[in-house]
């Protein structure tokens, strides 16, 4: 499922920080992930203890 900049979304698994499962956030990427961030998403606005993680797709759900 390709993700947009901006896009909300809910994390229901997040290898990167278990804390920001259940949690929803923003994609941040502007472009498809690749070898940089492991073929992982940018996703951020999680909580004010929580910076930016990096989920997988699979990882991740239209909120």
């Amino acid at each position: 499922m390709p993700f947009a900049a901006g896009t909300k979304v809910r994390i229901v698994a997040c290898q990167d920080d278990p804390r920001a499962v259940g949690r929803t956030g923003r994609i941040v990427d502007e472009v498809p992930p690749g070898p940089l961030t492991g073929g992982r998403w940018t996703v951020h606005r999680i909580s004010p203890l929580i910076g930016p993680v990096l989920c997988h797709t699979s990882e991740l759900r239209p909120a």
